[in-house]
């Protein structure tokens, strides 16, 4: 049988618009099943915490179970490598914070491109960090502990969860910005028993993971890092205050491979922005030191390219290289 011309070409335009229509509706569908977020951190971490919240919100809105993946080592790269390398199909998502980018500086070969590689998905809270003080030194305040640290130069020792963490870099800012020598020290495991022990005697952790020892008094917390004050330490001065200038805060959010489709991510985007109006869910996070970081996938991005840039030149400037 011939078809008219008319019909023809409508019968064609139909065929070809096929392959495009289905890629949509796949997008529109999505999830159809469980979707990973790979975390690289241990579990209990504040990140691991923030991105078990997340999957449960994103599997009670989105109809299939989000599932952690805890792939910690090599200061979180070994789990943005298994992403990077993954189908970029919204089925294996990771799990970003502020390590990534400042890693980016810190570690020369890493076989991938951060900003490259991750394409931004929605970013999820920002965190303060605090400086806090063993209770063996005698300082009380910040312009206290500079002049007590330029008093014994060298004999100060500062801890960290390892060499480029942040707690590490944000300290090293410190360093830069009011010129006392103070002792990095690094640590594989939990530094916080040291330093309620005294054995090091200055440190720059999460707010989360010493909030309870600064409420009974075993540790001493002279200012918080980011740029105002926050909620759950309301009478804590900001480092800012006696440092013009000095702010460091952490970060975190999603990421998924470099070319998933835009109506995935855009999915995944609406859903968390969801989540973050839920009154619940900020408490949580409110709970572990975090602020709701609403935005869209195109200004997380822009935020992370603009951490990775003013970190880079302190990993630079105090000459951090990755273990």
């Amino acid at each position: 049988m011939k078809l008219p011309r008319r019909n023809f070409l409508h019968l064609a335009a139909g065929a070809a618009a096929l392959p495009a229509a289905s890629r949509i509706a796949r997008a529109q569908t999505y999830p159809t099943r469980p979707v990973r977020i790979i975390v690289g951190f241990p579990a209990g971490f504040a990140a691991d915490t923030v991105a078990r919240l997340i999957a449960q919100s994103l599997s009670e809105s989105l109809g299939q179970q989000f599932v952690v993946e805890n792939r910690p080592g090599a200061s979180s790269n070994i789990a943005t490598d298994a992403v990077v390398r993954a189908t970029p199909d919204g089925y294996s998502l990771l799990l970003v914070t502020q390590t990534n980018a400042t890693n980016a500086t810190v570690y020369e070969n890493l076989g991938f491109n951060f900003i490259r590689d991750i394409a931004p998905v929605a970013g999820i809270g920002t965190n303060p960090f605090v400086m806090v003080v063993s209770p063996s030194v005698p300082a009380k305040t910040v312009p206290e502990f500079i002049d007590y640290a330029k008093a014994n130069p060298g004999k100060v020792n500062m801890s960290s969860p390892g060499t480029g963490s942040a707690g590490h870099i944000f300290g090293e800012l410190f360093k830069i910005m009011t010129g006392v020598h103070i002792v990095h020290v690094p640590y594989r495991a939990s530094f916080i028993p040291d330093l309620l022990a005294g054995q090091v005697q200055v440190g720059f952790p999460t707010i989360g993971a010493v909030i309870e020892h600064i409420r009974t008094g075993k540790l001493r917390a002279l200012a918080v890092t980011a740029a105002t004050r926050v909620d759950v330490l309301p009478d804590i001065p900001t480092l800012g205050e006696f440092v013009s200038g000095y702010e460091a805060s952490g970060w975190i959010g999603i990421g998924a491979p470099r070319s998933t489709s835009a109506q995935i991510i855009e999915t995944l985007n609406k859903a968390i922005n969801a989540a973050l109006t839920d009154p619940k869910m900020r408490a949580r996070l409110a709970d572990l030191g975090f602020a709701p970081l609403a935005n869209s996938p195109a200004e997380f991005g822009n935020y992370i390219v603009q951490y990775t840039e003013k970190w880079g030149k302190v990993v630079r400037a105090a000459n951090i290289k990755g273990e």
